[in-house]
């Protein structure tokens, strides 16, 4: 089945088709592997909440790429029947920046399936509208304290794409994702790609850590040379930071356990400053177990908050 099969793309777009600029970006954000703090979600969420939605522009044939079995989708039973069938989505939606400047967002549920025929489907969607860059965001959790600054892996196809420093030397041996090999796909055919992989604590892993999304996004504004209103992300993240706090403020047990990651981390952090041994000193590390269990009371309470923007999806 040919690529054509796999994506639709809208044959008139005259925002894109008549425009004096070339420069265009395109944000991707794949919902499943890599969203830890469901930090890249929110974050494609806002930007389309900011455009009431945008226009959909190109939609993939998710049938042809999702695992039902492996994720199923939710759906509604309402007393005697089935309905509100919450159908997985991929597609690349036209939005405005602050600025009124066009980008596309690329965003749903990442393929189960098909990862070669997807970067092959984004690379039509890139070359029918002329993306001059690709900008990916995702969000991993990692044993650090949400009292620290909120570090960032960057990373691109292109050494002279990378922005930042890298707090990682030598190689890894991680499990791939449908965006790791887009990113390689791309730079294979020519198109430049970077991105962004925030680090969550891995005891809020499970909670919408808005924080995060606002660092991705101003990673986005800078490499993806737009303007985003990042003001509702940020109260939000304001009034997640002082639930935290307050949780933190009522129980003492938990308040010593990220305590001890707060020392970890700095040892860890002075460390590498002096170029001495990466290895902190000898202090036990909580466990993100240790650290869940303290916290699932917390979360318990929070994790309805999370339910209107999941409504919005789609």
């Amino acid at each position: 089945m040919t690529e054509s099969r796999l994506v639709h793309i809208v044959d008139d777009v005259p925002e894109l088709d008549g425009r004096a600029d070339s420069d265009l970006t395109m944000v991707v954000v794949l919902d499943g592997f890599l969203d830890a703090g469901k930090a890249s979600g929110r974050a494609a969420q806002h930007l389309a909440d900011l455009c009431d939605g945008g226009s959909v522009v190109a939609t993939f044939d998710v049938d042809q790429l999702h695992d039902y079995r492996a994720r199923r989708p939710p759906v509604t039973f309402a007393q005697d029947h089935y309905e509100a069938y919450d159908a997985p989505r991929l597609v690349v939606r036209l939005l405005r920046d602050a600025g009124g400047t066009p980008y596309l967002l690329l965003h749903g549920s990442e393929p189960d399936t098909r990862w070669e025929a997807f970067a092959r489907g984004v690379r039509t969607v890139i070359e029918r509208f002329g993306v001059t860059r690709t900008v990916q965001i995702a969000s991993v959790p990692m044993a650090v304290p949400h009292t620290r600054p909120i570090a960032l892996t960057p990373h691109a196809n292109d050494p002279a794409l990378v922005t930042g420093r890298s707090p990682w030397s030598g190689e890894l041996r991680v499990p791939s994702s449908a965006q790791a090999l887009l990113e390689i796909r791309l730079g294979e055919w020519g198109h430049p790609a970077m991105g962004f992989v925030a680090h969550i604590p891995h005891y809020l892993g499970q909670l919408e850590y808005p924080q995060a999304a606002a660092v991705l996004l101003e990673q986005v504004e800078r490499a993806g040379r737009l303007t985003i209103d990042l003001s509702g992300l940020r109260a939000e993240a304001e009034d997640r930071e002082a639930e935290i706090e307050s949780y933190l403020a009522a129980n003492a047990e938990v308040a010593d356990v990220v305590a001890a990651l707060e020392r970890q981390y700095d040892s860890f952090a002075r460390a590498e400053e002096s170029g001495s041994s990466l290895l902190a000193e000898d202090q036990p590390l909580p466990t993100g177990e240790e650290i869940g269990r303290q916290f699932e009371q917390f979360l318990a309470g929070l994790d309805g908050d999370d339910d209107t923007h999941d409504d919005k999806q789609g």
